[in-house]
């Protein structure tokens, strides 16, 4: 049965929690294209091999609309995988130390779509940049990332260092840049708890 198919999808997706678009607290972000996020919904873009990369601060909801659009890949039958970017880092550092990081990109293949969280929150060695660049770079106009970042495109240098400029110019070349501003929804609800 199709519905099977796609729990077991999700499963194997490894998503931190299961987040949908529907759940999303629109009114939250001060600044969102909802269009953006509604036509993103109708998946066209794993169909094409684009990229979708939300920018925004902590807590504007980022990884939601991320899972969100990965559980719906899920369930219209694509094979997703996610991670944060540290995770992917150590995954891809793992496969050199073993002399199968080319086995490995090739693998990753099966999964039209990858979810790279939380770009930003530590930076890369050198060597590690290099790594993202070839994963971004071998999935170039083949299949989709959906990249969360609490910095904007310009500052990725901070993150990547010299590879930032050909890391982000492929990425972003077919991607739909989505924008999040607004307070910490968990910060807002947290507040608002400790004045009750």
């Amino acid at each position: 049965p199709r519905e099977a198919g796609a729990e077991a999808r999700i499963r194997d997706a490894r998503f931190p929690a299961r987040k949908l678009l529907e759940d999303f607290d629109e009114e939250h972000p001060r600044v969102l294209d909802r269009e953006a996020v509604a036509r993103l919904g109708k998946l066209d873009f794993v169909a094409a091999g684009r990229n979708v990369v939300f920018v925004g601060p902590p807590g504007t909801g980022k990884t939601h609309l991320a899972v969100g659009l990965g559980v719906r890949a899920c369930q219209a039958g694509h094979q997703v995988l996610f991670a944060t970017a540290a995770q992917w880092a150590a995954r891809l550092a793992g496969a050199r130390a073993a002399g199968r990081l080319a086995d490995e990109l090739a693998a990753l293949d099966a999964h039209p779509l990858l979810i790279v969280d939380e770009i930003g929150y530590t930076p890369f060695d050198p060597d590690t940049a290099h790594l993202f660049f070839q994963l971004v770079a071998h999935r170039y106009e083949r299949s989709s990332l959906v990249v969360t970042t609490d910095r904007p495109l310009g500052r990725w240098d901070e993150v990547l260092g010299a590879a930032a400029p050909a890391t982000v110019d492929r990425l972003v070349h077919h991607a739909d840049v989505v924008r999040l501003e607004g307070d910490s929804y968990r910060m807002r609800r947290a507040t608002s708890a400790w004045a009750e």
